[in-house]
């Protein structure tokens, strides 16, 4: 431990004082005097894309009425972008359909128009009109991405489709990360920027007009604007996906060091660049608790202020914090020993979230180390008051820093809390950074506090070629030495490979109680090999056989966890997949595991087999599935799952999904099975009106639950909300509980 921390500090002390190079940075801007290719088309004496793919939006002292139809006067002086290449299914080759891009800017607005001609336009995919849906992905739609720092890591993306869907999300580190479920990513699909877009369907395809507030975005304080931006449309019936500037099939969109650049515009105001938005908070609750009622009333005014300090940094402030209008949880079956992971869904910490990330890489979530649902959420979910707030995120230069402090108030029996965050990172080298974080937990009224203090670096040494570390230490009163964290990856991903090793050793006394680590105590080793193969028969798009070894062991190396993994994904090219699994488990039991209330599991070794077979419909047609079976043996007896969703799009505005997941378990210290239902309906009036209801039954926590949430965004930004939450629980030997909660939010977003 203590040599690889000194090779850490060494390598880490060389990357601060390495020279900013100009190279390293992309170049210098585009000068006056260089000119720009016609029509978005790429110069071919220009190797890297950022120089081939070039292009200045024209600006105007107007923009165009937003309204989906490009017959505007102003849009005849729009620069054009016409010519796009196939990433999928041949890459390199042109694209089979014709899509034009048109850019027009002015003091405080981004404009763009596209117009993606269809040679079979009744064939075009489009039942999505949900705002944020990731269905959106799985049809005909177009996407932009800003790297507006013009710095090959981050950027803003915007997407829609036909029917003028909309989805934006922020991405970080390029967006790299597993994206499988409960795994670590860069991608805050969260992000509720404030954009504008409407769209038309023709007899020659369909046009989109989209408007994007400079205020929505930021970017350098300089006279003169050079922004990395890349462009895509997906055509869904051809499985089709092509780019302005080419990216090779294993990277996506967010590969924003493989994105063109865009110049040239100048004089962008940004006002005050204040936003201001009050809220209004009304409505009731009523628990019941066996016999005992309780009722109240919910009445509440609070604020949320938004201030640009420069260019590249916002301001958050926020007082008495309210988040009625958050989704309610999905619930999930645990039969592990180990914690389960929940997504962060509350507006207030989800905006430039990643700038605060310090975690692994890789398919696993091995730790976190700052988690924002430590912050106003208690152990079982409830909201904790928060007082209030204030965040400071964003860049300056190659500097990237993000603090945050929170107040919460006193709630179920413990003291109000303060949390400080601080998280600063620099770039070096081409894509690569070094940083540091800190965060502080103190109660309220007494002593007791919990910090954590962590120096990580991303090394970025070739396209290909990725490292990843980080180094932490906690301080707990109570708890001294064994308090440590070390982690380390190295990776390769191109078009052929997917390669990495990874190490992470997490002592035993390791406490990030504002983190996520679900295991302390441990080393645990990772090899990871995965190959794309092309078949070109059978209609077979891509395959994906994997390997991946995961050997864990406690802080005096003896076995206590090993797993085998033996996967063959194979997609095909209408989308739809089919994926097995085989995997191979080692569990060492130290003290006994309870995993049902009459079922524990003695100390022992266990060694058990699990095979996983999936199929999944092509996801863009109105009427979809996806069927699970995976049987097993599992602690000495057996174990077998089953799940199944089914969805269907009924008409553009309605659509529905019913999942069911099912365990049986039958083991020689008892028997049980568990059984999940979720089911979700989604009404979207129209993009900007959407009625949302989720229905859960869990029969292991015996809970059934409905969530109803009615949005209408009346002008962007500002939004009207009606949410309903009701629960009810019956678990044997306990009172029954129900409780139920309707709110009527209102907030208004006030631009200066």
């Amino acid at each position: 431990m203590k040599r690889l921390i000194a090779r850490f500090s060494v390598l880490a002390f060389a990357l601060v004082l390495a020279p900013p190079a100009e190279a390293q940075r992309g170049g210098p801007p585009l000068g006056e005097g260089q000119g720009r290719p016609p029509r978005g088309a790429p110069q071919r004496n220009q190797s890297d894309n950022r120089e081939r793919y070039r292009v200045e939006p024209q600006r105007v002292e107007k923009g165009p009425l937003v309204d989906g139809v490009l017959d505007e006067t102003v849009w005849q002086h729009a620069t054009v972008i016409d010519t796009f290449t196939q990433q999928e299914p041949a890459e390199g080759q042109p694209a089979t359909e014709r899509t034009e891009v048109l850019l027009l800017y002015d003091a405080t607005h981004l404009y763009i128009g596209v117009r993606a001609h269809d040679s079979s336009p009744n064939g075009i995919v489009a039942t999505e009109m949900r705002r944020d849906s990731e269905r959106l992905l799985e049809e005909d739609n177009f996407q932009v991405i800003l790297d507006t720092f013009n710095d090959s890591r981050s950027g803003y993306m915007f997407v829609t489709n036909p029917l003028g869907a909309k989805l934006e999300q922020q991405v970080f580190e390029e967006g790299e990360g597993s994206g499988r479920p409960g795994a670590p990513s860069n991608i805050n699909r969260n992000w509720d920027g404030v954009w504008d877009v409407r769209t038309q369907r023709t007899a020659e395809g369909w046009t989109a007009e989209i408007a994007l507030p400079v205020v929505t975005i930021r970017f350098p304080q300089v006279g003169q604007q050079a922004w990395g931006v890349n462009f895509m449309r997906n055509i869904r019936r051809k499985n089709e996906q092509v780019y302005w500037a080419p990216i090779p099939r294993v990277y996506g969109l967010t590969r924003v060091s493989l994105s063109g650049s865009m110049t040239g515009m100048t004089a962008l105001d940004r006002g005050l660049d204040l936003r201001i938005k009050p809220f209004v908070v009304g409505g009731g609750r009523r628990d019941r608790t066996g016999s005992r009622i309780t009722q109240s009333r919910l009445n509440d005014l609070g604020l949320d202020v938004k201030y640009g300090v420069g260019s590249g940094l916002n301001l958050d402030v926020t007082l008495n914090t309210d988040f009625a209008q958050a989704e309610v949880d999905e619930q999930q079956v645990n039969l592990t020993r180990f914690p389960l992971f929940f997504p962060e869904k509350r507006d207030f910490f989800l905006e430039n979230a990643g700038l605060f990330a310090v975690r692994n890489a890789g398919s696993e979530r091995l730790a976190d180390l700052f988690f924002t649902r430590r912050i106003g959420l208690s152990e079982e979910g409830q909201p904790i008051p928060i007082a209030g707030g204030a965040r400071l995120t964003g860049k300056v230069d190659r500097h990237n820093l993000a603090i945050l402090n929170i107040q919460t108030e006193e709630a179920f029996g413990q003291s109000g809390e303060n949390f400080l965050v601080a998280r600063y990172s620099r770039d070096v080298l081409g894509r690569s950074k070094i940083g540091g974080l800190v965060v502080n937990k103190e109660a309220t009224g007494n002593s007791s506090f919990n910090r954590t203090f962590a120096t990580d670096t991303t090394l970025a040494l070739t396209r290909s070629f990725t490292i990843n570390s980080f180094l932490a230490k906690t301080s707990t009163p109570g708890l001294s030495g064994g308090d440590m964290a070390l982690y380390g990856r190295a990776g390769w991903l191109d078009s052929r490979w997917d390669i990495y090793g990874e190490y992470a050793d997490v002592q035993d006394n390791f406490n990030p109680e504002v983190g996520f680590v679900p295991r302390r105590g441990i080393r645990v080793t990772t090899l990871h090999l995965e190959r794309t193969p092309r078949p070109r028969k059978y209609h077979i798009r891509v395959m994906n056989p994997m390997f991946n070894l995961e050997y864990t062991t406690d802080q005096h190396n003896r076995l206590v966890t090993r797993r085998l993994h033996y996967m063959v994904l194979t997609r095909f090219d209408d989308g739809t997949f089919v994926n097995v699994v085989y995997n191979r488990h080692f569990e060492w039991l130290d003290v006994p595991f309870r995993i049902q209330r009459n079922v524990t599991i003695p100390v022992g070794a266990y060694r058990f087999g699990e095979w996983n077979l999936t199929y999944n419909s092509n996801p863009a047609r109105r009427i979809y599935h996806r069927i699970t079976y995976s049987p097993q043996t599992f602690f000495g007896g057996t174990r077998t799952d089953m799940s199944g969703a089914f969805g269907v799009r009924a008409t553009n505005r309605l659509a529905a999904e019913l999942r069911y997941q099912r365990n049986d378990v039958d083991l020689p210290w008892g028997a049980f099975d568990v059984n999940l239902s979720i089911l979700r309906l989604d009404l979207a009036l129209s993009p900007r009106m959407t009625f949302r209801t989720l229905s859960q039954y869990n029969s292991l926590t015996r809970q059934l639950s409905n969530s109803v949430r009615f949005n209408v965004i009346y002008r962007p930004g500002s939004d009207f909300y009606v949410t309903y939450d009701e629960l009810k629980s019956d678990l044997p030997g306990l009172p029954e509980i129900r409780n139920r909660q309707l709110l009527v939010k209102f907030t208004y977003l006030l631009v200066r």
